[in-house]
């Protein structure tokens, strides 16, 4: 029995939204909250150097980091850089967070990771954070601005920068193993771990 074009197209949809991720229509009202009025255990965003980002398909935000300091996507980070779209409301950002921690622990110096967290509230994220035992940066993006600049529309999600701030790739969906972080940091941004 052929069900037709739409039937096709509608469960295409559904398919595409449950192997991606968490879509933002999944959170509930979560109230914003600025990152300085809570206490984490986040490290604070590295210092930028002043100077502009190549051209790039990141929005022109900038946003202020959980345990303090500044993101900004219009400044080049300096060094080959993950930042990692997160929210704690995300069942598969949930999964994936240990991994980009074993990432950052794993990259030192050689590769920053950053995340951030979108459409969500500080209270929750944090904890998550915390219970996750989550300390690489994390930047706070309440109304999801980052997310929606980049015209996603589910998490997880991930960019891959090089150093003078242009995007070499954004993988959308979950990374399954610290492995497969490592080949997409070598693949895209030339760095070995």
């Amino acid at each position: 029995m052929s069900r037709g074009p739409r039937a096709l197209v509608a469960a295409l949809a559904v398919g595409s939204a449950l192997l991606t991720g968490c879509g933002s229509d999944e959170q509930t009202d979560l109230p914003a909250q600025p990152a300085a009025d809570v206490a984490a255990d986040l490290a604070p965003c590295p210092a930028q150097p002043d100077t502009a980002a190549a051209d790039s398909d990141l929005p022109a935000v900038s946003i202020d980091c959980i345990g303090g300091g500044t993101l900004d996507l219009t400044r080049a980070p300096g060094v080959p850089t993950v930042l990692n779209l997160w929210a704690s409301w995300c069942t598969p950002c949930r999964e994936e967070l240990p991994l980009v921690q074993q990432l950052a622990d794993a990259a030192g110096e050689q590769v920053r990771v950053v995340g951030v967290v979108s459409k969500d509230g500080m209270p929750q994220a944090t904890s998550f954070a915390a219970d996750a035992g989550i300390t690489f940066p994390g930047a706070f993006d309440g109304d999801g601005s980052v997310m929606t600049g980049m015209g996603l529309v589910g998490l997880p999600a991930t960019a891959f920068l090089a150093a003078d701030g242009s995007v070499a790739f954004v993988k959308v969906g979950p990374v399954r193993s610290l492995g497969e972080f490592e080949e997409l940091v070598a693949t895209h941004l030339g760095v070995q771990l």
